[in-house]
């Protein structure tokens, strides 16, 4: 496994791999390296020939300069995990290297960007528009895999790579849990003892639910999701919001035709947790 920063380095070996007829996957990460992340690799090293992995923790990204000092960064321990994986390129450059001078550009993803985690962060998305298509453009990948998870910004990804016309398959790879249900998240390392044992909880309730909606509206639901998981003293619902899974326009009613998805971001003492179910 070759470990690389610059992006000349980079550019050559991947030309050298596409000389060569191989296939390029690509899992983009800002490491704190989880079973999720692996998934993902193990994922392109099935799809695809040679397999290239970023460690990136992208400052325009974070509208919490607070959340940016404290996100993890574990970059010895994370190389180690990757040598057990099907990654064979990994690409861990400088801020400097990425950003030689400030990203300007503005995307428009129209309401998109504007609901769910957009409503909560401003510039969030325009952050990640900003990095990953530079990180697109640097990797040239055949398919690019991102978890489900983080399901607005799969949907947000997908329109990025429709609005600039990149022929880049966009492969979503389903959510990562612990034995538990908690998703698998590297802000999950933030967390004391005592809230990693309550933050299960948020899944839980998920699960159930999905089999309120049996009996209960849309409206109902959402309540019963924001007062059950409030219940919890470690846990303080942001938001929860049932979405179609292409336009993210509400649901008004489960007899709509069209794939519903439940989204929600949950605060657990400083720690945001995000996390997202499909109902049937």
């Amino acid at each position: 496994m070759l470990v690389v920063k610059e992006i000349k380095e980079l550019q050559e070996r991947i030309a050298r791999e596409k000389q060569e007829g191989r296939t390029i996957g690509f899992v983009p990460t800002m490491g704190a390296l989880h079973q999720g992340h692996l998934s993902l690799i193990e994922k392109a090293g099935q799809q695809t020939d040679f397999v290239v992995t970023s460690i990136f923790v992208n400052p325009t990204q974070f509208n919490d300069k607070k959340d940016l000092t404290n996100y993890p960064r574990t970059l010895d321990k994370d190389l180690e995990l990757l040598q057990e994986t099907a990654c064979q390129l990994v690409f861990a450059p400088e801020v400097k290297t990425i950003y030689p001078q400030e990203d300007k550009r503005q995307f428009n993803f129209g309401k998109l960007e504007q609901v769910l985690e957009g409503q909560f962060r401003p510039g969030h998305f325009n952050g990640v528009a900003q990095v990953v298509s530079k990180l697109f453009d640097m990797t040239k990948p055949d398919q690019a895999f991102f978890g489900q998870k983080d399901f607005q910004q799969l949907v947000i990804i997908k329109a990025l790579v429709k609005q600039l016309n990149l022929p880049i398959e966009i492969v979503a790879c389903p959510t990562m849990r612990e034995e538990d249900g908690l998703a698998m998240s590297s802000r999950n390392q933030r967390l004391t003892d005592e809230q990693r044992q309550n933050a299960p909880h948020i899944y839980q309730t998920l699960k159930q639910a999905r089999n309120k909606a049996r009996s209960m509206s849309v409206n109902e639901v959402k309540q019963w999701v924001i007062e059950t998981i409030d219940q919890n003293e470690f846990l303080q619902t942001e938001y929860f919001e049932i979405t179609d899974d292409e336009n993210l326009d509400t649901i008004e009613s489960w007899n709509s035709p069209l794939n519903k998805v439940g989204s929600l971001a949950v605060h657990c003492g400083e720690v945001r947790l995000i996390d997202n179910i499909v109902f049937e």
